[in-house]
This record gives structure tokens, C-alpha cells and sequence, in this order.
């Protein structure tokens, strides 16, 4: 398994994403890849900024919605697009950071995701790793 790789399923109405890792937070940092990948071309965005997510979470899964959601809500609030990630955690403390940079008007914009859901959530070991998804609403 490379060292982390992204996908999607289908869902009736909103976008499945899937990370995977071959650690736990690895996977988040995919799953985060995939949700900002459904917003734009993530290979076009530039590290140019960073936003910091700092929370406590013991459970697996609520901590990838949390993840998720917390990185949605940095960017909104900068303004930012991300394309990068990294997540490193103690027990039930997780710290994390995305870079990206500002909405220009040469980057094409995606479907907007509203946020991380409960839906179809998962955090599992898999063979060589970790797997993460949720349904994410856009």
C-alpha cells in the first residue's frame, strides 16, 4: 500500500470519500485530500498558508468527522482552499495542520462541501494499513 492514497463512492445525494494509510492519521490526511479534492485540483493549489486544528476525541471515528469538519471551518474562515495535510496524535489529543492558499481566479472551484457527516462512517485497519471514510455534504 503507498504510503497514503484517496477515493470516492457513490452516494445518492451527497460524495462518499475514502482515505487510506498505513497509519490511523495518515488515512485522516487522505480523507482530508479527498474532501478538498471534490472542491478543486488539489495539484494547482499552492502551500502557501497554514491553518491549525487542535482537538480532543478518543473515538476513531468521531475524530475523522471532527478532523474533517475542523479543517473545513479554518479554511472558510481564511478564506483558503487546502491541499495538504499532516495529523499527529496522543492517545485522545490530535494536532493537526493544512496548507493551502487563497481562492484565485485562476483555480477552478469544485462542488462545495458543506461538511463531514455521520453517514456511512467507518475507520477500520485494512490490509497494509488504515481506512477512512464518511459521506461528506455538498
Amino acid at each position: 500500500m503507498p504510503d497514503r492514497a484517496f477515493a470516492y463512492f457513490d452516494h445518492e445525494a451527497d460524495i462518499g470519500i475514502v482515505g487510506r494509510g498505513q497509519t490511523l492519521e495518515t488515512a485522516f490526511e487522505a480523507a482530508a485530500e479527498a474532501m478538498f479534492g471534490i472542491m478543486a485540483d488539489l495539484a494547482r493549489v499552492r502551500p502557501e498558508q497554514a491553518v491549525r486544528v487542535e482537538f480532543e476525541e478518543a473515538d476513531p471515528e468521531l475524530a475523522l468527522v471532527t478532523w474533517l469538519n475542523r479543517l473545513l471551518a479554518e479554511a472558510r474562515g481564511a478564506g483558503l482552499v487546502l491541499s495538504r495535510f499532516r495529523l499527529r496524535r496522543s492517545n485522545a489529543h490530535w494536532i493537526g495542520k493544512g496548507w493551502g492558499e487563497s481562492w484565485r481566479d485562476d483555480l477552478e472551484r469544485g462542488v462545495e462541501v458543506k461538511g463531514a457527516t455521520l453517514t456511512m462512517l467507518a475507520v477500520q485497519p485494512v490490509e497494509g494499513g488504515w481506512e477512512a471514510r464518511c459521506v461528506v455534504d455538498v
